[in-house]
C-alpha cells in the first residue's frame, strides 16, 4: 500500500458536494440566452479590444451561422444552442492576493483547494469563474526571468503582438470546425503563457475553470508559447454544478513548442453531467521538441476530445496519455492525433477508458505520416474495461501512412473485470466493491503515475465516487 506523505496529509478534503451542488450565483453581466453578432460586439466592446480582435470575433460568428452541426460523432441533438447563455461575467474584478476574491467565489475555489496548491506545489495560478478571471498570481522568481503568465484577456492588451501573431491563426485557425468557430466568436478569459529561451520552470503553473452558471458558457482560450530550449508544466482543472439543464463548454487550447523546448500539458475534466464538453487542444511542435499531453475525462454527458500534435520540426516528438470514464447516461468520444510532417519524429499514444452500467466510451486516433516524413517510429495503444451491464466500448483507430521508411504499431483491448480475479481478492479479505477498485486503480496506474501527487489523488478519488454503485 503505497505510504501517505506529509504533502498529502495536508491536501484539503474532497468535496463531493461541489459538484452536484450550484452556488449561489452573482454576477455583474448575463447575456440574454442565444448568439447574435450584436452579442459578439458587445463581449469586445466590454473587453475593450484591438479591432484586429472584434473582426476575427465576427469571422468566427459568420463561419459558425452557416457550419451545420458534425453528425460523424455522438448526437448533439439535445443540444439547443439558443438556450446557451454564451457572456456571464462574475461580481469581481481580477486580483492578486486570495484574501480580495469576493468570499462566495473564494468558498468555491477553497472547496477545490486552489490556494493550497498554490503554496505547496505550483508557480502560479489563474482561477476562471464563468466567463472572467478572478485572480492571477505568478511567483516573482519566473516573473524576474521574463515569463508571462497572464490572464487572456489582459495579455490582448499588453502584448498585442505575441496574441496577434499566435492567437487562433497557426494552431487552431478560426475556420478549423463548427465549434472553434464559436469559439473565436465568443470566447472570454483564458490563459496566456510564454517560456523565453531556455528558462526551466521547475513547477507547475495551474488554471481551473469554474463554470457556474444555469444554461452556462464557458469559452477559456488558453495559448502557451514555449520559446527554444525551455521548459513548463502546465495543469488545468475543470468543474461544474449539476442543474438538469444543459450547459456548453467550447474552450480552445494552443501550444507553440519551439526548437529544443518540452511542454507538458495536463488536465482533468470534471464537467458536471448536464454539461456538453467540445472542447480543441492543439500543439505545434518544433525541431527536437516535446509535447506530452495527460487527460482525464470524466463527469459530462457528452464529450469530443481529441488533443493533437502537428509533428512538424525535425526529431519532434509527441506522447499522449488519458483516460475517459463513462457512467450510465454518458457518451465520451475521446481519444488523440498526431501527424507527422517531419523526418525523424515519433508519437505515442496510449489510451484508456472505463464504461460502467450503460456507459459509453469511443476510442478515435489517428496517425498521420506524410509522405515527407521518413523514419518516423509512431504507436498507439487503447485498452478498455467494461463493468456492470449494458457498458459500451468503440475503437476507431486510424492510420494514414503516405511513405513505406516507418515503423507503426497499433494494438487494442477490450475486457471485463474477471470473476476469478475478485474471487482472488475476496479471498484476500477484500469486499466485491474494494477488489473492484483496486483492479480498476492498476487499471489506470499509467495515467495516475504522470500526473503530480494531488492531482493522481484527485483522479483517483472521482474515480472512486463514480464507481459507487457499479458493482453489485
Amino acid at each position: 500500500m503505497k505510504k501517505t506523505t506529509k504533502k498529502e496529509k495536508q491536501l484539503p478534503k474532497f468535496n463531493r458536494a461541489l459538484y452536484e451542488k450550484p452556488d449561489t450565483e452573482k454576477s455583474r453581466y448575463k447575456a440574454t440566452p442565444g448568439l447574435t453578432e450584436a452579442k459578439v460586439r458587445e463581449i469586445s466592446t466590454q473587453k475593450n479590444e484591438p479591432a484586429w480582435m472584434l473582426e476575427k470575433r465576427l469571422r468566427g460568428f459568420a463561419l459558425f451561422e452557416k457550419t451545420p452541426l458534425p453528425k460523424w460523432g455522438p448526437s448533439l441533438e439535445k443540444l439547443d444552442l439558443n438556450a446557451i447563455i454564451y457572456f456571464i461575467r462574475p461580481d469581481a474584478d481580477e486580483v492578486k492576493n486570495w484574501s480580495e476574491v469576493p468570499k462566495e467565489i473564494r468558498a468555491t475555489f477553497d472547496k477545490l483547494g486552489i490556494p493550497e496548491a498554490e503554496k505547496l506545489a505550483l508557480s502560479g495560478v489563474g482561477a476562471q469563474y464563468d466567463s472572467d478571471i478572478v485572480y492571477h498570481n505568478l511567483k516573482k522568481k519566473w516573473e524576474e526571468q521574463g515569463v508571462i503568465f497572464e490572464n487572456m484577456d489582459v495579455a490582448v492588451q499588453q502584448y498585442p503582438d505575441l496574441i496577434k501573431k499566435y492567437f487562433m491563426t497557426q494552431c487552431v485557425p478560426v475556420s478549423d470546425h463548427k465549434f472553434a468557430m464559436l469559439h473565436a466568436a465568443v470566447w472570454s478569459g483564458g490563459t496566456f503563457i510564454y517560456v523565453p529561451k531556455n528558462v526551466k520552470i521547475d513547477l507547475p503553473l495551474q488554471a481551473y475553470f469554474r463554470m457556474n452558471a444555469k444554461s452556462g458558457g464557458q469559452f477559456e482560450h488558453t495559448l502557451i508559447v514555449a520559446d527554444e530550449g525551455s521548459e513548463v508544466h502546465y495543469i488545468e482543472g475543470c468543474s461544474a454544478p449539476r442543474y438538469n439543464i444543459n450547459s456548453l463548454h467550447a474552450g480552445c487550447v494552443e501550444i507553440l513548442v519551439h526548437k529544443d523546448a518540452r511542454v507538458r500539458y495536463s488536465s482533468i475534466e470534471n464537467w458536471s453531467k448536464d454539461t456538453f464538453n467540445l472542447n480543441t487542444k492543439r500543439a505545434l511542435v518544433d525541431e527536437n521538441a516535446v509535447i506530452e499531453w495527460v487527460n482525464g475525462n470524466m463527469g459530462s454527458g457528452t464529450t469530443m476530445l481529441y488533443p493533437s500534435a502537428i509533428l512538424r520540426g525535425r526529431g519532434a516528438r509527441s506522447d499522449s496519455l488519458g483516460i475517459a470514464f463513462a457512467g450510465p447516461g454518458q457518451n465520451q468520444d475521446t481519444g488523440a492525433k498526431a501527424i507527422h510532417v517531419a523526418p525523424n519524429t515519433s508519437s505515442h499514444i496510449v489510451s484508456k477508458s472505463i464504461s460502467v452500467n450503460g456507459g459509453i466510451n469511443t476510442f478515435r486516433g489517428l496517425i498521420h505520416i506524410t509522405p515527407a516524413a521518413t523514419q518516423v517510429n509512431a504507436a498507439m495503444v487503447c485498452d478498455a474495461l467494461l463493468i456492470g451491464k449494458n457498458a459500451v466500448a468503440n475503437t476507431i483507430p486510424e492510420l494514414k501512412i503516405k511513405n513505406e521508411q516507418v515503423n507503426v504499431a497499433h494494438e487494442a483491448r477490450v475486457g471485463k473485470i474477471g470473476e476469478e480475479e475478485i474471487f482472488f481478492l475476496q479471498s484476500r479479505g477484500l469486499s466485491e466493491q474494494e477488489a473492484t477498485r483496486l483492479v480498476v486503480s492498476g487499471f489506470i496506474e499509467p495515467i495516475v503515475k504522470a500526473l503530480p501527487v494531488e492531482y493522481a489523488l484527485e483522479l483517483n478519488k472521482l474515480i472512486e465516487l463514480e464507481m459507487e454503485g457499479a458493482v453489485g
